[in-house]
C-alpha cells in the first residue's frame, strides 16, 4: 500500500521525455501518468516544462499545452530564442534547466519524494542539492536505447534510476486513441504557486507531439 504521507512532486522536462518515449516507440498519456503517481502517495505537484515558439502561427505543442494546463498540471513555458551558430546556421535555443531547478529547490522543503522525467546531466548538481535537503530522488529516463537517453553521472546521482520502458504498461498511450483537437490558448506565465491548485485530472487524454530543445 501506498503511504499518503509519501508527498511527491513531478518535474517533467517536456521535450526530453517526449524524445525517449518516442525513442522506445510509444506516446506518453498524461492522464495516466498523473494517476499513477496519484496511487503511490500523495503527490503534491506535477510540473511540465517546455519551450514554446511565439511567433509561430500555430504550434503543434500548444493543445498539448492547453490540455495539461486544465488537468492538473503546473505548466511552465517561456520563448524560445533564435540565434545564428558560428557556422551560420539558424538555431533555436529553448532550455528550461534553470526553472526546473529553481521549483525543485523551492518545493524541496514540502516533499519527501522528487520524481524527475529527464536524463539531462545538468540535472545531476540539482539532484545532490535536493538529496541534501532530505529528499528522495527518482529519475524516469533509458538505457534500452543505443545510445542511451540519461546521462551516466546523473543515473549513478538519483536514489533510484526508473527506465521508462519499464513504466510502458501504465503511462503508454493506446496508439488508436486520438485526443479531439482544441483551440489553443496562450500559456500562463511562469508563476509557481505552490500548494494552491488541485491535482485532480478529468477525462480528456492529451497527447504528445513534436518540440526538441
Amino acid at each position: 500500500m501506498p503511504s499518503a504521507t509519501n508527498k511527491i512532486a513531478l518535474f517533467i522536462d517536456g521535450a526530453n521525455l517526449y524524445a525517449t518515449a518516442k525513442t522506445l516507440g510509444f506516446d506518453i498519456d498524461y492522464k495516466r501518468l498523473l494517476l499513477e503517481f496519484q496511487s503511490r502517495g500523495t503527490l503534491v505537484r506535477a510540473f511540465y516544462y517546455t519551450a514554446i515558439i511565439e511567433d509561430q502561427e500555430y504550434s503543434s505543442i500548444r493543445p498539448l499545452i492547453d490540455w495539461l494546463d486544465y488537468n492538473g498540471y503546473t505548466v511552465v513555458t517561456k520563448a524560445t530564442k533564435e540565434f545564428i551558430d558560428a557556422s551560420g546556421r539558424r538555431k533555436v535555443k529553448g532550455n528550461m534547466d534553470i526553472e526546473l531547478a529553481v521549483d525543485a529547490m523551492e518545493l524541496a522543503e514540502h516533499i519527501d519524494q522528487m520524481v524527475l522525467f529527464s536524463g539531462d546531466g545538468d540535472f545531476r548538481s540539482l539532484v545532490e542539492a535536493v538529496q541534501r535537503r532530505g529528499v528522495r530522488v527518482t529519475v524516469v529516463s533509458t538505457i534500452s536505447s543505443q545510445p542511451p537517453m540519461i546521462a551516466d553521472e546523473l543515473r549513478r546521482q538519483a536514489d533510484v534510476f526508473t527506465d521508462l520502458v519499464q513504466l510502458q504498461s501504465k503511462l503508454g498511450r493506446d496508439p488508436s486513441e486520438r485526443p479531439a483537437a482544441r483551440e489553443p490558448r496562450e500559456p500562463r506565465q511562469h508563476t509557481p504557486q505552490f500548494l494552491q491548485r488541485s491535482t485532480s485530472p478529468i477525462a480528456p487524454r492529451g497527447d504528445a507531439d513534436d518540440f526538441e530543445d
